[in-house]
């Protein structure tokens, strides 16, 4: 079986059509960068006849980024098992028993190893993930290293280590880290059904560090967790609201896995998955969409429909973190038959020309004295959930991450 669509407000739903398609009556030019999205315009976006809505996402996406290019990320576990967390999705939880044994930090020589590795194999960007709750002093001086060694290489660098403080944000870009991963998992009204031993203000307060801290943001959210077409909505509201908007917005389509307390949830129907990567490219123009985790149980139909949708960022290998992932002769092979390649950072724009933008949307939001660097709106903290809990520190960095 799969998870139904939920029916929309039909007034709503309407007015909120009507709003989008005059998003897209001028040309490609007119099309903004927004941070005033509400639910019912999102869920309406959400319903769009199929082609259309494809339509407009690729409307959006050859506007700021070329069509066919992909930019590819390999993911390493540093660090995997025994995470204090109860996120209800994760191997890696301390709360489950699925298997996964603890392991020790890794040295920083097999990390640089593998990175140069992926380089060779054509990612220009390299993750790192560690299943913890938030690093401590003396692993925060390990994983620095690691990042000014990888860094070294000409890859991008990213991690996704819990939660981090803006001291302990600072001491990574000052390694020269580009990206940090923390996603928000879903909406804020459903969160509590999913994780109990981390408040959604608290990931909030973490991206509110890296961005103090002058990194970018990879931050999104695991899509078939039993969630409503409402919550994908919230949840997308929640990352297009943020000022900045992330710069890399990872799609997770959730993998059960058996001994975790989501191993018999029903199973999302892909054309819903692909609805939610359109949506997020229209609301999200400039940043990356990555098509993360889930990619191993998906066909290449439904990899090329989410390219089609405006997904322009995989990871790229064997393995994502401890679940699977395509491997990378499948990859080159769709590619080649979609007419992909990847993405170069030199089509990237620079990292003074990022960082300028970034300066320039802090100087405005501090002009037009928006409280806070976050949005969140829901009208009371997250509840503890019920039942069992699940542990995972982070998702495919794009990343489940």
């Amino acid at each position: 079986m799969t998870v139904e669509a939920s029916p929309v407000n039909t007034q709503a739903a309407n007015t909120a059509t009507a709003t989008a398609a005059s998003t897209f009556t001028g040309t490609a030019a007119d099309i903004q960068v927004r941070h005033d999205w509400g639910v019912a315009e999102i869920e309406a976006l959400l319903a769009l006849p199929f082609n259309d809505l494809l339509f407009r996402a690729q409307q959006v996406h050859r506007q700021y980024f070329d069509a066919n290019a992909v930019q590819i990320s390999t993911l390493l576990s540093i660090k995997t098992g025994a995470c204090p967390e109860d996120c209800k999705y994760c191997p890696q939880s301390g709360h489950y028993n699925t298997g996964l044994g603890k392991e020790k930090l890794m040295e920083i020589q097999k990390v640089v190893e593998q990175a140069q590795a992926a380089k060779e194999a054509g990612a220009s960007r390299f993750c790192m993930g560690a299943a913890w709750k938030s690093p401590r002093a003396r692993d925060l001086e390990v994983v620095t290293e690691m990042v000014r060694q990888v860094k070294s290489l000409g890859l991008e660098t990213c991690m996704t280590l819990g939660m981090v403080d803006t001291q302990q944000a600072k001491k990574l870009a000052d390694a020269g880290l580009d990206y940090y991963n923390h996603n928000l998992d879903t909406s804020p009204e459903y969160y509590g059904e999913i994780i109990t031993t981390r408040s959604y203000s608290e990931r909030l307060d973490t991206l509110a560090s890296v961005r103090e801290a002058g990194m970018k943001v990879c931050s999104g959210g695991i899509l078939g967790m039993g969630e409503t077409t409402t919550d994908r909505a919230g949840l997308l509201r929640q990352l297009a609201n943020l000022q900045p908007q992330p710069e890399s917005v990872p799609i997770n389509m959730l993998v059960k896995v058996a001994g975790t307390p989501l191993e018999n949830v029903e199973d999302l129907d892909p054309i819903e998955f692909i609805r939610a990567i359109a949506v997020a490219r229209i609301m999200m123009p400039k940043s990356h969409v990555r098509l993360s985790a889930g990619r191993e149980q998906m066909d290449d139909s439904t990899q090329a429909l989410a390219f089609l949708a405006g997904a322009n960022s995989i990871f790229y290998g064997e393995r994502l973190l401890t679940t699977g992932n395509p491997q990378a002769n499948r990859d080159r092979e769709l590619f080649s038959r979609l007419g992909l390649h990847p993405e170069k950072r030199d089509e990237v724009a620079s990292d003074e020309v990022r960082e300028a933008a970034l300066k320039a949307a802090m100087e405005e939001q501090a002009r037009t004295n928006v409280e806070g660097s976050l949005f969140y709106d829901a009208t009371q903290e997250a509840t503890p959930a019920t039942g069992n809990g699940h542990a995972r520190e982070r998702k495919p960095c794009g990343m489940v991450v």
